[in-house]
């Protein structure tokens, strides 16, 4: 065992006469050297000589201490200079510069391939450390031909142009770059925002496509059903398990039949963010159907109770003998076209995968109103159907303000609804949400929309709605009209 010696207590310090006695001897040398120099001055042969050559001396040497102490200085910085952080070479601010800091600074995602070599992501740091960019976030992408694609989130000066970024990284070996604005949900970091998109695709069937934009940014997806409206194979629906992966187009089997076209003309997928889809799309497929199953219960002001809860294909029957109990009146309202052909457009409505839908059921159980909130492309449309006998009850109105809540929850600017003059009852519904509104008559049809940057209207759901981005939807006929899917 080692034996540990206690170190010696310091004592302190005492003052010790011999130090007074050697600063009184160094005052006497100094008097000595001083009188010994003036006498020289006054009384040699060359005193004005001297004392002018010391005088000159002491300039020179004065001016190369200032010189010599500007260019090797090591005293601190200033009370208003941060201490720079040695890894970024960026300054790094206190509590109250780093305030002023975020209220001068913008985020951006960049994008930038580089090669694959040692020292071309330090090049890439050091450029954007010249300009005062920090580095929040940093992700690489192998590429198979070579190269690695390297993806930052940065925090840059207010009055740095993306153009001078831009050059900055092309001048530091980057190419192909590509820049946008970022907000404050690109701050979280991509295993934890991986793994809240997969928690909301195992809840809700109907989040994968939506996860999937939410994954890979600004695209358009397709959702491609294996049949179309006349019972016809669907072209481009016969992808292959593994899926395929062409440059700036995905392609992915979709769990519930036919196919998930993703598009991002302006940047091209990496290997990968394929991988990371295929595992959100195989992870819907191991989970099989599911929606939530929450519902809240209401009471009509006459005293009937309704509840409201969401749709899916399970409700096909129900929907079908509800459109037997509607008048030709009302269903040409809602669709727009042959009163026919209203059955065939309940199982595109009722796909979790092209927006979502709200039914109204009975006490007994019987369903008497839906309500489609869909996706078309940038912009989403609201639709309702109420049975005839349940008309003017305010069913619609409870379904339209839940419908606009879920469009909130989804980031959406604003929601069109398309109908008719005649159509009383839709625009008093959509007055009634006290939105901005906008009126827009196309061939006959009335469409309006509601702008929803202003006051929010909140989601009266008994449970808290996930986050949904719109996106587009599958390829069907241009002629059909805008309301129907």
């Amino acid at each position: 065992m080692t034996e540990r010696i206690p170190a010696p207590a310091q004592r302190p310090h005492r003052h010790h006469w011999r130090r007074d006695v050697v600063e009184l001897a160094a005052l006497f040398c100094a008097v000595a050297v001083a009188d010994a120099i003036a006498n020289l001055v006054v009384h040699g042969p060359r005193g004005p000589v001297l004392l002018v050559a010391s005088a000159v001396a002491l300039l020179v040497t004065a001016a190369f201490h200032t010189w010599w102490a500007r260019r090797h200085s090591h005293a601190p910085p200033p009370a208003d200079t941060a201490p720079t952080d040695p890894v970024t070479g960026t300054a790094a601010a206190s509590a109250t510069a780093g305030t002023d800091t975020a209220l001068a600074s913008a985020l951006w995602r960049m994008r930038t391939t580089v090669r694959d070599e040692p020292g071309s992501l330090a090049a890439l740091c050091t450029a954007l450390a010249r300009s005062g960019v920090d580095i929040l976030t940093l992700q690489t992408h192998p590429l198979p031909e070579g190269g690695t694609v390297d993806e930052f989130l940065l925090r840059a000066p207010q009055q740095l142009p993306s153009a001078d970024l831009t050059r900055a990284i092309a001048g530091a070996g980057g190419h192909s770059t590509w820049i946008e604005r970022a907000d404050a949900h690109d701050l979280v970091d991509t295993p934890t925002r991986v793994l809240g998109l997969a928690t909301r695709t195992a809840l809700d069937a109907a989040e994968l496509p939506l996860a999937l934009r939410q994954l890979l940014g600004r695209c358009t997806i397709h959702s491609i059903p294996a049949t179309t409206l006349s019972g016809r194979p669907n072209a481009g629906a016969d992808a292959p398990v593994e899926g395929v992966l062409e440059a700036t187009v995905m392609r992915l089997r979709d769990p519930s039949g036919g196919a998930i076209t993703i598009e991002r003309p302006y940047l091209p997928f990496t290997p990968t963010e394929f991988a990371r889809a295929r595992a959100l799309v195989e992870l819907d497929a191991r989970l099989g159907p599911r929606v939530p199953r929450s519902r809240d219960v209401l009471t009509l002001p006459e005293g009937n109770e309704i509840t409201v809860r969401r749709a899916d294909g399970s409700d096909l029957p129900a929907a079908r003998a509800m459109h037997d109990r509607c008048s030709e009146r009302t269903l040409g309202l809602r669709y727009h076209g042959p009163v026919a052909d209203a059955d065939r457009y309940l199982g595109h409505l009722l796909s979790p995968r092209f927006g979502r839908t709200l039914a109204a059921t009975t006490a007994s159980g019987k369903l008497v109103a839906l309500g489609h909130l869909l996706w078309d492309g940038d912009e989403t449309e609201v639709a309702l159907l109420i049975e005839d006998d349940w008309q003017r009850r305010g069913i619609g109105s409870e379904l339209l303000g839940r419908l606009i809540g879920m469009a909130v929850e989804a980031g959406c600017d604003s929601v069109y609804a398309v109908t008719q003059a005649s159509n009383t009852g839709m625009v008093a519904a959509m007055r009634g949400l006290g939105l901005p509104l906008d009126y827009q008559i196309e061939e006959g049809t009335l469409v309006i929309t509601a702008r929803l940057d202003a006051t929010p209207v909140s989601s009266r759901l008994p449970y808290e709605l996930p986050h949904e981005v719109p996106y587009e939807l599958p390829g069907e006929p241009r002629s059909l009209p805008r309301s129907q899917p």
